[in-house]
């Protein structure tokens, strides 16, 4: 993977690091059908002194065109990880755009044992074909 196929983003909330990296699927995509695909990996680490556990997800999709699409839903993956200090957990997932560049954001809601809660930052990263951007 070169750097002009990978795009990455890096946001720290409460002592949680939220970092993706994201790359263009070119073997899933269909660019004629206006189909382009797109995987991402979130890492998420807990760099601060006290747990907590993700227990939503929102994110924030926007293409070429400038048509926004909201996901909200429970964990990410099926889970809702528990991390205390100094644990990480990492996914994969991915996203279909129907236009060659686009930006994904969003949030992580993050439940303390306290019973507070903050949304962890998923700072802006580029969904973009190799090349295509100048």
């Amino acid at each position: 993977m070169n750097a002009s196929s990978l795009s990455v983003s890096n946001s720290i909330t409460q002592g949680i690091r939220v970092t993706v990296r994201a790359v263009y699927v070119p073997e899933q995509s269909a660019p004629r059908a206006h189909r382009y695909v797109f995987a991402y990996t979130v890492r998420i680490a807990n760099e601060g002194s006290e747990s907590a556990q993700l227990r939503t997800r929102h994110w924030v999709i926007t293409d070429a065109n400038g048509k926004i699409e909201e996901v909200r839903g429970p964990g990410v993956v099926g889970q809702q990880p528990f991390l205390r200090p100094g644990d990480h957990f990492e996914y994969t997932s991915g996203c279909v755009l129907q236009t060659p560049r686009g930006e994904m954001r969003g949030t992580y809601q993050m439940h303390r044992s306290d019973g507070t809660s903050f949304d962890a930052s998923i700072a802006a990263f580029a969904l973009a074909l190799p090349h295509s951007l100048n």
